[in-house]
């Protein structure tokens, strides 16, 4: 049935952006992907600390923070005592010295060292890269220069995120005869599933992952802003539909005014 529909030229053909925009979203796709990785062995660095009995997240807000670093690099060492390390704070931390004491006592052994270590060097490596790709990134969106600087004027979407979304749907709209077919392709559209005049699920469809996580992110951050409609929109909902739904929305409002 399917080749009948293409061969009766009754089949729309899929959206593919062009070349420059398709490496534009390798580049972008690829640091999402390394951030979230960074980001799982940070967890595992902090899972070996515990194992460890080392409760440095009870009293260091970020583990990864200037404080959180230099005593993570001290206990790889070995060389310095509790109180020592203790005295590395700064900021608001040196007044936990004490705390910081107690929570630093554990049994700190060489197979901890040893997986830490890798796990930093790791991240560092990372982080070389990301930067290599921001420099990729940065030249790629020239071109569209303009653009990525006009979606900056949407509330919550920053330089990131425009380039994000500029990679995933390009900057030519006629490629969607209306709005409500790039939020449909986008997966950010609600599910209209009515049967007998009742309504059911209204579970948004499925479609594009890494379009669909930028905008929530940017409708999480647009939800901070001060006297904007997006806000009020997440308010409205947010008490009655739940805070994902209401991210959704927003980000389903933020998808829109992309394409206008």
């Amino acid at each position: 049935w399917i080749c009948k529909l293409l061969r009766s030229g009754l089949l729309r053909g899929s959206f593919i952006p062009p070349k420059d925009i398709r490496q534009l979203r390798d580049l972008t796709r690829y640091k999402r992907k390394l951030i979230q990785a960074i980001s799982s062995e940070k967890n595992r660095v902090q899972k070996i600390l515990e194992d460890a009995n080392i409760k440095l997240s009870s009293v260091v807000s970020n583990t990864f923070g200037v404080s959180g670093n230099q005593i993570i690099e001290e206990l790889i060492k070995g060389e310095l005592s509790v109180e020592e390390m203790s005295k590395l704070t700064k900021g608001r931390l040196i007044k936990k010295q004490e705390v910081l004491k107690e929570a630093l006592v554990g049994q700190f052994e060489e197979h901890h060292k040893f997986m830490i270590q890798a796990s930093i060097e790791h991240i560092k490596s990372m982080e070389n890269i990301i930067k290599e790709l921001d420099a990729k990134i940065k030249k790629k969106i020239e071109p569209y220069k303009e653009d990525c600087e006009r979606l900056q004027t949407i509330p919550g979407v920053k330089e990131e995120s425009a380039s994000s979304i500029i990679a995933e749907i390009g900057v030519d709209m006629d490629k969607f005869p209306t709005e409500e077919h790039l939020s449909s392709w986008a997966g950010m559209s609600p599910g209209n599933n009515e049967s007998a005049g009742k309504k059911k699920s209204g579970k948004t469809t499925y479609g594009n992952k890494c379009l669909r996580s930028t905008l929530t992110e940017s409708g999480w951050a647009a939800s901070k802003t001060k006297n904007t409609y997006l806000r009020s929109k997440y308010y409205s909902l947010v008490g009655r539909r739940g805070k994902k739904r209401a991210l959704v929305a927003v980000g389903h409002k933020i998808l829109i005014m992309c394409y206008q």
